[in-house]
């Protein structure tokens, strides 16, 4: 079963987790670069920035505006711990800026911070932390009532792939089953 929504949006945290000629030039997806560790090769992330342009994927850079106009990204991505309201400043710039939350607090924190979308955590159990709590469809949904631009992330899997389907939104995020089954989940998504 395929799932059909507008936007795809794909967290990595190195240039090497995903391969580029699985995506099909769709305008769908987006990557979001989020390294916290080190920074990659910055003449790799340009030959992997402009490789994505050319299959017409948006790429976004996590918390490091001079990184994302270095490598002229999409946009900017802005963590949850990032509480800061320099942002609104980069919006003149046009920059797309989305922003990551986990609950109703910071959630109106990213409205405040000129969000386009927000990716909202966690959506399902994860396997990092089985104990921690999750959202689930129907808080999702209530929630998706306070900003129509809401997308799920956390616990998504390739067997949990058929849910997103009662979700209102536009679309889902991935980090962990990118790493783990990235050709699966690309033929899921076709």
């Amino acid at each position: 079963m395929f799932i059909n929504k507008s936007k795809y949006y794909l967290i990595i945290e190195n240039i090497k987790d995903i391969e580029l000629k699985n995506i099909k030039i769709r305008n769908k997806f987006s990557i979001i670069y989020r390294n916290n560790k080190k920074v990659d090769n910055i003449n790799a992330l340009i030959l992997f920035r402009r490789k994505c342009k050319l299959k017409a994927i948006k790429f976004y850079v996590a918390n490091d505006y001079t990184l994302a106009m270095l490598l002229n990204s999409d946009g900017l991505y802005l963590s949850s711990s990032n509480k800061r309201l320099k942002s609104l400043s980069y919006k003149k710039s046009n920059f797309e800026i989305i922003g990551s939350a986990h609950n109703y607090r910071e959630i109106y924190e990213k409205l405040k911070q000129g969000c386009s979308y927000i990716l909202l955590s966690k959506l399902f159990v994860v396997d990092y932390d089985k104990k921690a709590s999750y959202l689930g469809i129907i808080k999702f949904n209530s929630l998706s009532r306070i900003s129509k631009n809401l997308i799920p992330l956390g616990g998504i899997k390739i067997k949990n792939l058929n849910k997103l389907r009662n979700h209102f939104c536009e679309g889902f995020a991935l980090l962990s089953e990118i790493k783990k089954k990235p050709t699966k989940i690309f033929s899921r998504l076709f």
